[in-house]
């Protein structure tokens, strides 16, 4: 059965264009920095960004690692939101292998942390204490909704961190989605902050790979820190053809994906027993839980669902999360919604 599937955008398979552009990609050893396929897409990613360099990594989360290990030394602070996928989501990497402190902040509904909260976490200057050094922030903040958060509260955020000496990193995994919801550019959304990873194999729909950005030191550092983690790949022109085609084609596409959400959201509201979480979807995730009267367990939903040619995943005890993506149509979105329906019934 080929099974419509909403678990995440991280499922998206490569296009049958992408497929060609890795096949007679023009490769080297990344290793030595003479990868022509992964050199462009290295400029191509600083440049839309509007940072000085870039680094082709294997994944998001190796990504923010780097970035947490060129900023911090062992037993540092990085101050986080609560619902971060650097907090909760990436295997407390940060505290295993470089002895970092989060210093974890609760997250608004609306994905912010709140800017008193900020300056409040900064630690004082004091031999009790630990240092903080970084504040990082998710954009889009998965957790809450898949919502954008906008470029004022970074520009704020930014702020805050240059008036205290601080460095500003963005988990903007899905930074494109969020731009395409605020209507601006990238480039102008991380602007406030000193470096920012951004995700290829999620909504951009390719197979493999995340990007990281930021100033020519600091990706030097983080090259250097790539090897040491065991992420210093050889032929990877394989790879980054595919996020080449992302960048220039994907990232122009997202709206189309918000507009599904929307649509499956507006769907869902009429079955007895969801309780969607927003009027309307920021940009591709959908989020709901059970009603209190809803006897069927998330399994047994995920199961029925599955019986039905629908993949589903739940977010905790009582709800879920749909995220919509490059290959979910408009069929696919009706069928979802039947689907849901004839399992609550």
């Amino acid at each position: 059965m080929e099974y419509i599937d909403l678990r995440s955008d991280t499922v998206t398979k490569p296009t049958p264009e992408m497929r060609e552009a890795m096949a007679t990609a023009e490769v080297g050893d990344d290793v030595y920095m003479d990868d022509p396929t992964v050199n462009e897409l290295q400029e191509k990613s600083a440049e839309a960004l509007g940072k000085d360099d870039a680094l082709f990594v294997p994944s998001g989360t190796m990504g923010n690692l780097l970035a947490l290990l060129v900023y911090c030394q062992r037993g540092d602070e990085i101050i986080v939101g609560d619902k971060s996928h650097i907090y909760l989501n990436e295997a407390g990497g940060s505290s295993a292998l470089d002895g970092i402190h989060p210093r974890p902040i609760k997250n608004q509904s609306d994905g912010t942390l709140l800017l008193g909260d900020i300056r409040e976490a900064i630690q004082s200057e004091d031999v009790h204490h630990t240092i903080t050094r970084l504040i990082c922030l998710e954009n889009t903040q998965n957790s809450c909704g898949g919502v954008p958060l906008s470029l004022e509260y970074m520009q704020a955020v930014g702020k805050i961190a240059r008036e205290n000496n601080l460095s500003f990193h963005v988990d903007g995994a899905r930074i494109f989605n969020a731009a395409t919801a605020l209507k601006i550019s990238a480039k102008e959304l991380v602007a406030p902050a000193d470096s920012a990873m951004f995700c290829l194999s999620k909504g951009l729909v390719a197979p493999v790979g995340s990007m990281l950005v930021g100033a020519g030191k600091f990706i030097q550092r983080a090259r250097h820190l790539r090897k040491m983690l065991g992420g210093g790949m050889r032929q990877a022109g394989v790879l980054a053809a595919a996020g080449l085609i992302s960048l220039e084609k994907m990232t122009t596409r997202l709206e189309q994906d918000h507009i599904r959400a929307k649509k499956l959201s507006e769907n869902l509201k009429q079955i007895h027993g969801l309780v969607l979480d927003a009027d309307s979807p920021s940009t591709n995730m959908v989020y709901f839980n059970l009603a209190d009267e809803v006897k069927l367990s998330v399994n047994q939903i995920a199961d029925e669902m599955k019986k039905r040619g629908v993949l589903v995943d739940w977010a905790g005890p009582r709800r879920f999360r749909l995220v919509t993506h490059y290959w979910i149509d408009d069929a696919g979105v009706d069928k979802t919604a039947q689907a849901l329906k004839d399992v609550m019934i």
